[in-house]
């Protein structure tokens, strides 16, 4: 699970990166899919596992607006600013955590209830098939989209570093 998030992380930010090569206006054009331009693509990504990630803890989900939200340096700053708090939980995950139940109300006033491994492998899978959807659009583009594989990133080996420097020193 943490291997996963870590990979999305590795990715996301390769991608911030690519669209540093961009216009504003091609951060913003309207496209077919996703939520519609690339840049509110990656804010939505950010946003929705920022989001769950709260709920699974019992703190209020509250919806940033993308209007507020309108540049690449932006959203980046967001993700920075709530990668912290998710990190956090993610790098506390462990096996006792997957068999939890969240109950989430829905606005018809029912309940669904939920593990937290579901919650957690939905927010995985979530960003993952929207990374898709920037590939698409990075190819429409004429341009080579950021490469979706997991191998040779390195990433087994700096995510136990990572976990082992958190166990170090846990502030």
């Amino acid at each position: 699970m943490q291997l996963l998030f870590k990979y999305n992380w590795v990715v996301r930010e390769d991608w911030f990166r690519w669209c540093e090569e961009l216009s504003e206006e091609e951060l913003l054009e309207n496209r077919t899919g996703g939520m519609g331009n690339i840049l509110h693509t990656l804010f939505h990504i950010v946003d929705v596992e920022w989001s769950w990630i709260r709920v699974l803890q019992g703190k209020d989900d509250f919806q940033e607006n993308f209007d507020d939200y309108k540049s690449l340096e932006k959203v980046r700053k967001l993700t920075d600013e709530f990668h912290l708090e998710v990190a956090s939980f993610v790098n506390k995950w462990d096996a006792s955590m997957e068999e939890r139940l969240l109950h989430l109300p829905l606005e018809d006033g029912t309940i669904e209830t939920h593990t937290w491994g579901e919650i957690v492998r939905h927010t995985i899978a979530h960003e993952i098939h929207h990374i898709g959807q920037l590939s698409i659009w990075a190819r429409e583009m004429g341009k080579k989209p950021v490469s979706a594989n997991l191998i040779r990133r390195g990433l087994p080996s700096a995510f136990v570093d990572s976990v082992d420097a958190l166990q170090a020193d846990p502030k």
